[in-house]
């Protein structure tokens, strides 16, 4: 241990920080047990909290690992002040923050998270608040904060002083490539995952509560400060508009009449009701597609690489000219399950304001009654979406890890996960055992995804080689198909309503602004109620799925989705679609489109046959319409009025 002398003040930091953590979760166990106990596994917040404790932990531990390896030994004693202010500060800090987590988990049930930063900007209010109504806990805090800060100053000069008999230089050069490599690796978390791992990593329940019991304060913090970068400046970017008029522009596409809004302050709210309304609703299946253009669907006058979605076409509702809102998974997802605005940000599945609270289908349905599950073949921490599912409604979450119990019963996993084939098998059985219940679920496919990995004998490749991006689309349309031969032999299948959708088409490019051709994409509804070999063939958006879906299960609802519902929508009404592309905004009315981008003035297009967009004549109208939409979207998210009216309504 002599050679290993100099990273000493090191391992004093690692062990204390980890002693804090980890005596923090033990402590928030004890007060939070009532909640946490009748958890399934609730005993997995404590190993997965010490690998999130070592991914903040070894972040921290980079620089002084660094100071401590490469810096000569005469210049070393020369850093002692300042290894002494980093490891206190730091340490400071940690503590801090899990002093103060009792109090925030009482108040909002999570661990403290961008709120807590919202809080900062409000100093007094903040003070006045807490001096009224949580002096106990002030006090708590400050006395554990100012004792430890007492003890850290008078010992931390001597825990933490670099040793005068250092190692030889040559040593601690030689050694410091295999400590960078253990900090990198104990900070992503894995050497084998695909991806660093992220709050979503820690969920393993249906419980929010305890899932974030396996983090730690200090780096939910760090983490939501991260995610601030995405939350941009809308208005700084594209344009000032007051917020009335901009929600009125709105509500203008909505085609919905003043009379069935019913919230002044969640201002989107308003009733929906369906062409027939149905005593038992309808159980409601999305199948999310990987990539799927339209360029791909024979059925649409694409490629002929679909031909169980073509043959599926015959049996019920095609939308022949539907329009994704942005290029990522995660825009398809915020679309099609909570029909929000695409806004210049983030998407809210990522945001951290939209983590609970935020309206989903899932949300709406779990309040009547439905079973809500989200099904996976990859990892459901990709893309935060295991974290903002189990925040907004649903109740399952059945991902790679779940599939992985099950051995050797499934036929392939790749690296992206299960195949679309062991997805729809695993949906399948799911949806059979929910019986009666009445159910919403979510699949996401992934195998048409690069490197485009499948099982070997299920198709006639297209081309060579196997792993293109033609075979992979044949294959998952041959999943389709496989899951709708499944579903058919059940007794679940003649009370649902399913679509087929696609999140958004595989790589975006084109020579315009807005390559809008490369956002259409494929949606099919087929089941209950459903008639056969219909089409839709007016211009619509991906936000007008999910109001339109919620009015073909046959429910009355309240909700504050802007897209419009498609059934009730009048012929002389033109069709709209909206779409994001990096960071340029296009808001298109039929044949006319306006663009915006950041710092410049609107602009406007003709189209035609969506390849070729013709410069045109400005309508200001249009260009405020478009704007008014990118404003909404920023300040529905940021005011959290995308949401449900309380329970208690109810």
């Amino acid at each position: 241990m002599k050679k290993l002398i100099h990273l000493r003040p090191l391992f004093l930091f690692i062990l204390i920080a980890l002693l804090i953590t980890t005596l923090s979760r033990v402590i928030l166990f004890f007060i939070f047990n009532e909640r946490i106990v009748p958890t399934e596994s609730y005993w997995m917040i404590f190993p997965i909290g010490l690998k999130m404790d070592v991914i903040l932990i070894s972040y921290l531990s980079f620089l002084p690992a660094v100071v401590l390896s490469l810096i000569p030994g005469k210049l070393s004693q020369y850093f002692n002040k300042f290894l002494f202010i980093y490891f206190i500060v730091l340490l400071s800090l940690i503590l801090f923050m899990e002093a103060v987590t009792p109090e925030f988990v009482k108040q909002y049930d999570t661990r403290p998270n961008k709120l807590f930063l919202d809080y900062l900007i409000y100093p007094s209010e903040v003070a006045k608040m807490l001096l009224k109504g949580h002096v106990a806990a002030v006090i708590s805090v400050l006395v554990i904060f100012v004792a430890a800060l007492y003890f850290g100053i008078k010992k931390g000069r001597k825990l933490f002083r670099i040793p005068e008999n250092l190692p030889e230089y040559k040593f601690r050069l030689i050694l410091f490539p295999v400590l960078g490599f253990l900090l990198f690796w104990g900070a992503r978390g894995s050497l084998t995952a695909k991806r660093p791992l992220n709050p979503s990593s820690a969920i393993f329940s249906n419980d929010q509560l305890t899932n974030v019991m396996g983090l730690n304060s200090l780096y939910t913090v760090i983490y939501a400060a991260y995610g601030m970068k995405n939350e941009a400046n809308i208005e700084k970017l594209y344009g000032k508009m007051d917020e009335s008029e901009a929600i009125n522009r709105v509500k203008k596409y909505m085609c919905v009449p003043d009379s069935l809004f019913t919230d002044p302050d969640i201002p989107l709210l308003h009733e929906q009701e369906p062409d027939t309304l149905i005593q038992r609703p309808y159980n409601l299946v999305i199948l999310l597609q990987e990539s799927l253009g339209a360029e791909f669907i024979g059925c649409l006058g694409g490629m002929p690489l679909t031909p169980e979605l073509d043959k599926l076409s015959e049996e019920g509702l095609l939308f022949t000219r539907l329009y994704c809102t942005g290029t990522r998974s995660v825009r398809g997802i915020e679309a099609v399950v909570t029909g929000f605005i695409p806004s210049p940000s983030e998407s809210v599945v990522k945001l951290s304001n939209s983590q609970s609270g935020f309206f989903t289908l899932a949300s709406l349905l779990k309040r009547a009654g439905y079973n809500t599950s989200f099904i996976y073949g990859g990892m459901g921490n990709f893309d935060n979406m295991a974290s903002f599912f189990n925040g907004n409604g649903f109740d399952n979450i059945i991902d790679e890890t779940v599939f992985d119990k099950d051995d050797n019963k499934y036929a392939f996993k790749g690296t992206w996960g299960y195949s679309d084939e062991d997805l729809v098998t695993k949906a399948n059985e799911y949806y059979k055992s929910m019986g009666d219940k009445p159910f919403f679920s979510m699949m996401f496919s992934s195998s048409n995804h690069d490197p485009f990995e499948f099982p070997d004998g299920r198709i006639g490749l297209y081309e060579q080689p196997k792993n293109s991006l033609h075979n992979a689309i044949k294959y998952a349309d041959f999943s389709i198909g496989k899951f709708f031969e499944l579903a058919k032999k059940e007794a679940y299948y003649k009370h649902t309503v399913f679509i087929v959708i696609a999140d958004h088409n595989t790589r975006t490019y084109g020579k315009n602004l807005v390559p809008v051709n490369k956002f259409h994409i494929p949606a099919l509804v087929v089941g209950a109620g459903i008639t056969e070999g219909s089409t839709y063939d007016k211009l619509c958006s991906q936000i007008d799925i999910p109001p339109t879906l919620l009015s073909m299960i046959g429910m009355k609802v309240e909700t504050p989705m802007p897209g419009r519902n498609l059934q009730s929508l009048p012929e002389a009404v033109e069709g709209r679609s909206i779409m994001q592309f990096h960071d340029i905004n296009a808001f298109r009315v039929e044949d006319r489109v306006v663009i915006l981008q950041p710092d410049k003035e609107p602009l406007q297009f003709e189209i035609k046959n969506d390849t070729t967009l013709i410069p045109a004549p400005l309508d200001m109208e249009l260009a405020k319409d478009a704007l008014g939409h990118v404003i909404s979207a920023g300040n529905l998210y940021k005011k959290k009025l995308y949401r449900l009216p309380d329970s208690d309504r109810h």
